[in-house]
């Protein structure tokens, strides 16, 4: 068996004028300024508390909860107004997710920090339910890069760490896979520089193309 995770954000489809447009709307409806792009891009992956904490950590928790909340609302007011256009897949994606699910002794999961309703919005928007055997969201778990989301991943599988590789643009999730176990591969179209991920990742990959037979190498070196 092999298991192959993914994360979303950065990954599977290409959110950052969504998040950098959501967050812009929650800081203004604040009255605090605006953290820079690269700021907000270094922080997706995370759960949003812990998003929060990072970029205004001299906020009160009253504050920064203020800002989950005006987060959340707009980004789903934008999604509802765009469907799947706010959030597309990146080029390749959707005939990489084909190519795996045919194979019969391939599964897929999703672990991101996105929350179950954004999550599985964005799925039914793209029409990728049918992929994913398993779907691991924020509402359930510690903040990457703690490992619970791969734990469960694993157990939804019937899988061993020595069976799953993580896939994601973010070195949150290349920690992440090391603390659970399991290889991480890292994809250099997110919103982490391949300079960051290349330190903790098994391997980089810089197309969607490139994944497949990068996925291969790591269950070879693994099985």
């Amino acid at each position: 068996m092999r298991l192959a995770i993914f994360d979303v954000d950065g990954t599977l489809v290409d959110s950052q004028a969504a998040i950098v447009g959501a967050m812009e709307a929650a800081f203004a409806a604040q009255g605090l300024p605006v953290p820079s792009r690269a700021a907000i891009l270094s922080i997706v992956g995370l759960s949003l508390d812990h998003a929060m904490l990072r970029l205004v950590p001299e906020a009160s928790a009253d504050t920064r909860a203020r800002l989950v909340d005006g987060y959340k609302q707009a980004y789903q007011a934008e999604r509802l107004v765009q469907g799947a256009a706010h959030s597309p897949l990146f080029p390749g994606a959707r005939e990489v997710l084909e190519q795996l699910h045919a194979q019969p002794d391939t599964l897929l999961a999703v672990a991101t920090g996105k929350s179950r309703r954004g999550l599985d919005a964005l799925i039914e928007a793209h029409g990728l339910e049918r992929f994913f055997i398993s779907r691991q969201v924020a509402d359930d778990h510690p903040s990457k890069p703690h490992p619970s989301m791969i734990f469960s991943a694993l157990a939804d599988a019937g899988a061993e760490a020595a069976e799953a590789v993580m896939i994601g643009d973010t070195s949150f999730d290349m920690e992440m896979a090391r603390a659970a176990g399991v290889a991480g591969l890292g994809v250099g179209w997110g919103y982490h520089p391949v300079t960051v991920l290349e330190p903790v990742a098994r391997r980089v990959v810089q197309r969607f193309d490139d994944l497949p037979p990068a996925l291969d190498a790591l269950w070879r070196d693994r099985t």
